[in-house]
């Protein structure tokens, strides 16, 4: 008795600041459950998508990968040309043309070259200025799960999906899938068989150190940059990619083509 007047006095002393309604209650609560239920929505969605890689990168040490642009234009029935090829029937002058453009110290690294990174931040500092700084493992996780554009977020997701791919991949294997998805045309040619059978008529095996550093050269910006009609852009782009390359050797690639 002594305490359920004790409790009626608490409850005159601090009245509830509005009247509670059986009507405000249930809002109240389905308000809760709806927070509660969009979270656990929205963690399974994430959760998903992080499964998606953890899952393909193995496989796709076996067999063919497939990049999300090349499934966009798959679903929305666009021309996609791919003939994937093995890395040794790809001229090692391509590949040497493309290390030593694209990422140096590809043989360095496991997935992020934060030499490079500190460089970038530093010209940014200097120069108020970032160029790329993008390694392999970076650009080919991002061309097989993710998508283009330079925002934030979607580089801070190649960090980890680039260091997983380092993890099980060889290098050898990281070059190949690298080689054979990367967009190279503006009509749907990925890989580097259908570009250079489209910008020089032959396969890629058969690519001189010019046609090479052309096809290096028209990477960043393929929907443009032509090799079968070179503009002034990418020749300066080739020579400085076909000067890199002669200035690395065949040290910028010991870990894809073993040196005799």
């Amino acid at each position: 008795m002594d305490q359920e007047r004790q409790q009626e006095t608490i409850s005159r002393q601090v009245p509830f600041p509005f009247p509670v309604t059986y009507e405000y209650a249930l809002r109240h609560g389905l308000w809760r459950t709806r927070q509660i239920s969009f979270l656990a929505f929205a963690f399974r969605f994430v959760l998903v998508l992080a499964l998606i890689p953890a899952m393909l990168v193995p496989l796709y040490a076996l067999v063919p990968p497939v990049s999300t642009l090349m499934l966009w234009r798959y679903l929305t029935f666009q021309r996609v040309e791919r003939v994937w090829t093995p890395i040794e029937e790809i001229s090692p002058r391509l590949i040497q043309a493309v290390v030593a453009s694209e990422d140096g110290r590809y043989c360095s690294h496991w997935g992020v070259d934060w030499y490079a990174v500190q460089s970038v931040l530093d010209d940014y500092e200097d120069l108020g200025d970032a160029r790329g700084a993008s390694t392999i493992p970076m650009q080919t996780a991002k061309n097989l799960f993710l998508w283009p554009g330079r925002q934030l977020v979607r580089k801070a997701l190649e960090v980890p999906l680039a260091y997983y791919m380092s993890a099980v991949w060889s290098k050898r294997r990281m070059m190949e899938v690298y080689l054979n998805i990367a967009e190279w045309g503006p009509d749907g040619e990925f890989g580097v068989e259908a570009a250079a059978q489209r910008a020089f008529g032959k396969s890629a095996r058969s690519l001189t150190s010019e046609q090479a550093a052309l096809l290096a050269g028209a990477l960043p910006n393929p929907l443009i940059r032509d090799p079968r009609r070179p503009g002034p852009v990418l020749t300066r782009a080739a020579q400085q990619r076909q000067r890199l390359a002669g200035k690395a050797g065949s040290a910028v690639i010991s870990c894809v083509i073993p040196r005799p």
